[in-house]
């Protein structure tokens, strides 16, 4: 989920004598060399945090392999290895083959950015065992994330006020309200989150996953990134191309897209999946219960926001669903084609005046849980995502983008378009206009792009390859519907995948899979 953070979008501590000798270390031993000889304490795994989303502990995997849980520790920030530390939690199981066919640690980042892999992998374990017949199967929360000195800033009652908050301002006095809040949510991070702030950037990240890869033991990065998580590979590749192994990147982020850029491709995206979903509901034998004609349900949809915008309908007590939460609802629902059921539903109720269903969607894609909990998803999510981004933009020029943006989505456009204000007081200067994943040396890297997906539209598959390098990335495309491609179980996909990180086998490039 690149951009804004409406869209973009889930730690343990080591001993005292593992600190001790970690400060300490031997004379003329600079800390960085100390943390690369650190040794994982691999332990039972605890019920996610809160700023992981709650709930319980993993449960074991079909054999009864059991998730262990650890802390790496790294610098906080990389130009000064010297200086404080961190712990980033980390999650893992065991293979289930044979040793001697072990290839290593396939590591997984699923996106956001902000999302906690140490909640993540083992909801989707059992979709990758066949993988883990070679590898150990690892995740971890990114720095900021969950446990991983998680970005904190506004508590629970305050941001259900603000996600209740008009996020496609019709007039000077809401544009105003809409700027004034975004000031105080980005204030409160620096108040409680301030050391942090600065070293959130994904060639951070990138750094640490190869302190990861050495503390594992693995010569080279085997690596799944899904959605943000292809970015954070490509920033990999391009900082350590020769550190490369077997990697795949599926619900590709284009990479030479600035924020702006992001936010219109994703109104063109989502969009895309809207007129999917309505033409798949009207196409069936059985009437579609939102509408006579793909039109006819987009009309009836946008009329049904617009009533919001004016007076809310009661969702989850005693919260009401409002123009923004249905917004953002039906965009959660659009990630995958299995959710579109649950929009129907939803849609039909909310013409009935109820917003339950709408709202607990919304509340999906905000993090937070039935018992009125957030995660940090959004907090992480933005903190990393004004670190990387340079560009901040005024609502002047948002309003001049309006017309743009609506015209690549009725729906979603002003949306996405006032999106863009949320890095505007951001206390961190952001590193650059687009990350730069230029990889020239690296391995193969498997690139996967989806026709339907709406968060990261199929386009940025061939210009992450592009972008990669000659003989470096290695395009393969999934005509499917939803947020990514090997999680739709898509046979040929999985087949190409499996054989690429099992094998080390590469379809031709330009393979489509259907």
């Amino acid at each position: 989920m690149p951009n804004p953070p409406q869209l973009r979008v889930a730690a343990l501590t080591v001993t005292a004598v593992l600190l001790t000798s970690l400060m300490t270390g031997c004379s003329g031993e600079s800390k960085e060399e100390d943390l690369t000889a650190q040794k994982l304490s691999w332990k039972e795994c605890p019920a996610p945090s809160a700023s992981e989303g709650g709930g319980n502990p993993p449960s074991p995997l079909p054999g009864g392999t059991e998730w262990q849980c650890a802390t790496l520790k790294v610098p906080l920030d990389w130009s000064d290895p010297k200086g404080d530390t961190i712990g980033l939690a980390l999650i893992r199981a065991t293979t289930s083959g044979d040793q001697s066919k072990r290839i290593g640690s396939l590591i997984f980042n699923f996106g956001g950015p902000g999302g906690s892999g140490v909640t993540t992998l083992p909801a989707f374990g059992e979709g990758y065992a066949k993988l883990r017949t070679r590898y150990d199967l690892v995740s971890f929360d990114p720095r900021g994330v969950g446990r991983s000195d998680g970005v904190k800033c506004e508590n629970d009652s305050q941001l259900d006020v603000y996600f209740q908050q008009d996020a496609t301002p019709d007039d000077t006095a809401e544009q105003q309200k809409l700027l004034e809040n975004t000031k105080t949510f980005n204030g409160d991070c620096e108040k409680h989150s301030g050391k942090t702030l600065p070293h959130l950037r994904t060639t951070d990240a990138a750094r640490d996953m190869d302190l990861m890869r050495q503390v594992l033991g693995d010569d080279k990065l085997h690596y799944f990134g899904i959605s943000y998580g292809t970015e954070l590979g490509g920033v990999y590749a391009h900082l350590f191309p020769k550190n490369v192994g077997r990697a795949v990147f599926d619900a590709v982020v284009d990479p030479t897209q600035n924020p702006e850029q992001s936010s219109l491709g994703q109104a063109k995206g989502f969009q895309l999946a809207l007129d999917n979903f309505a033409a798949d509901c009207t196409s069936k034998t059985e009437p579609c219960p939102i509408g006579d004609t793909p039109q006819d349900v987009k009309d009836r949809i946008a009329k049904l926001l617009r009533d919001l915008d004016r007076k809310p309908i009661p969702g989850v007590f005693p919260r009401e669903l409002t123009q923004t939460a249905a917004t953002n609802g039906i965009a959660q629902a659009l990630y995958s084609k299995d959710f579109w059921e649950y929009l129907t539903e939803g849609l039909e109720q909310a013409y009935d005046g109820d917003g339950r269903v709408l709202m607990l969607l919304s509340d999906s894609m905000n993090g937070r849980n039935e018992n009125g909990q957030y995660s940090n998803l959004v907090a992480a999510n933005v903190s990393i995502n004004c670190a990387d981004d340079k560009p901040r933009y005024t609502s002047n020029y948002v309003e001049s983008k309006l017309p743009e943006f609506r015209a690549a989505s009725p729906l979603f456009g002003d949306y996405l378009a006032w999106g863009m204000v949320t890095c505007t007081d951001w206390a961190v200067a952001g590193a650059a206009d687009h990350p730069d994943v230029s990889a020239a040396g690296a391995a193969p890297i498997l690139v996967v792009g989806n026709t339907g997906d709406p968060a990261t539209p199929y386009e940025g598959a061939k210009k992450m390859v592009d972008a990669l390098g000659k003989g470096v990335g290695v395009e393969l495309t999934y005509k499917g519907q939803g947020h990514g491609a090997y999680d739709s179980k898509n046979k040929c996909v999985q087949g190409a995948v499996n054989g690429y990180l099992l094998e080390g086998t590469l379809p031709a490039a330009g393979t489509i899979c259907s």
